[in-house]
């Protein structure tokens, strides 16, 4: 049995597989004390073989006997297993975003990350939500509603925001402006992506994927389509329990 845990900044994703079959997947708030929660969500697998991934992979590694590999690693790992012919991927998680580029066999070849700017991560969409008053799944839906979106000029996520401020002042509508920050968004993703030079096969993981919303407007941008895993954001933990098969 190998189980994968993904200990990103907002949420902890485990994948337990046995026979090359996933036997369990689990996604949980991190909490204040996230290796707690880890430890309970093993404590559950006692005989499985571990790898850890994520943010927190090394502080998982002071508490437990397991082995870790790089975010990079185990999205490009899990993509791959489930889209075979993937060649890149796009992974955008609570903190960061990162574009990884496979080689035709599924090696790792080159990436790009942002990690700099909150701007165009998951706090970024869930700050413009709040800002907005909607929950982060309905902040998707009322940008898909809405006709037409006042442009937001600024990504920094502190302008931003204080531009979301200055529209709402001035009466514009609340589903504009979510489909005007929706929209800078996927500009912001899909110049990441084009930066690289490779958009086929390219596969949307981490919990932003399911905002179908702006998996719409990316493939507008960039013009081809875009792959979602059934569950985008178990991605990097489901990387992680197939290198702990292989290792």
């Amino acid at each position: 049995m190998q189980m994968g845990i993904d200990l990103g900044s907002r949420t902890i994703k485990t994948v337990t597989l046995k026979g090359g079959s996933m036997l369990e997947r689990r996604v949980v708030e991190s909490g204040f004390e996230p290796h707690r929660q880890a430890l309970q969500m093993l404590g559950e697998h006692p005989q499985a073989r571990v790898v850890a991934t994520g943010y927190g992979r090394h502080l998982m590694q002071q508490h437990a006997e397991l082995d870790i590999i790089t975010e990079i690693k185990a999205h490009a790992l899990g993509a791959r297993h489930l889209f075979p012919h993937c060649r890149a991927v796009l992974d955008v998680g609570g903190q960061d975003s990162k574009v990884i580029l496979l080689s035709d066999n599924g090696r790792i070849v080159n990436f790009q990350m942002n990690d700099k700017c909150a701007a165009g991560t998951g706090r970024f969409l869930e700050m413009m939500a709040v800002s907005l008053g909607y929950g982060l799944k309905d902040f998707g839906i009322a940008a898909a509603q809405a006709d037409a979106g006042t442009p937001i000029n600024s990504m920094c996520a502190v302008f931003a925001e204080s531009e979301v401020v200055s529209l709402k002042n001035r009466g514009v509508p609340p589903a504009e402006i979510a489909r005007a920050v929706h929209l800078a968004v996927a500009s912001r993703l899909a110049a990441m992506v084009s930066k690289t030079g490779e958009c086929r096969h390219l596969v949307f993981t981490g919990g932003v994927a399911n905002n179908k919303t702006l998996v719409a407007m990316l493939e507008k941008a960039l013009g081809v389509p875009v792959l979602v895993p059934e569950d985008p954001s178990i991605t990097g933990a489901l990387g992680a329990a197939l290198h702990a098969g292989c290792s």
